[in-house]
């Protein structure tokens, strides 16, 4: 099975300011839709509370920190799925990643939720393709499949 990591991250490395916090800086969000329609996509709690957007035609799995990665995985009936935060999420799930899509924002935050809260080991990644989101303004989604 395909194990997708989309996120939309700061050129810091951030996902979000903070775990409340509705994101509105977002520029990628039809892009997401397009890519994860149809499939499963797994996220935390605090990330699914902070979704601004429609989420229907996939099947949401809403996870919680007592839920095993490995199982949820197992369970999902499927070719592949999408993991789309929060960072914590990001971590549990980072051994079992065959690809990233990062959609990088030039923005610059500081301070906030990263990418990978938690710990994760060492992956190496390989870049398939590179689009640009939205043309002129500097928003590139990057797909790397992981060695």
């Amino acid at each position: 099975m395909q194990v997708i990591l989309i996120a939309a991250v700061t050129a810091d490395g951030f996902i979000a300011r903070h775990k409340n916090e509705i994101i509105t800086w977002s520029r990628d969000l039809p892009l997401f839709k397009e890519l994860t329609m149809g499939w499963p996509v797994i996220m935390g709690s605090n990330t699914f509370k902070t979704m601004l957007i429609d989420l229907k035609g996939r099947d949401i799995h809403v996870i919680h920190r007592n839920n095993d990665p490995e199982k949820v995985l197992q369970n999902l009936n499927s070719e592949k799925c999408f993991i789309a935060g929060g960072g914590k999420t990001n971590a549990r799930f980072s051994a079992f990643l065959t690809h990233l899509y990062l959609t990088i924002h030039p923005f610059i935050f500081g301070k906030g939720i990263p990418l990978f809260d938690g710990q994760v080991n060492e992956l190496k990644l390989v870049l398939e393709e590179q689009l640009d989101v939205i043309p002129g303004e500097g928003i590139f989604q990057f797909k790397y499949r992981v060695l």
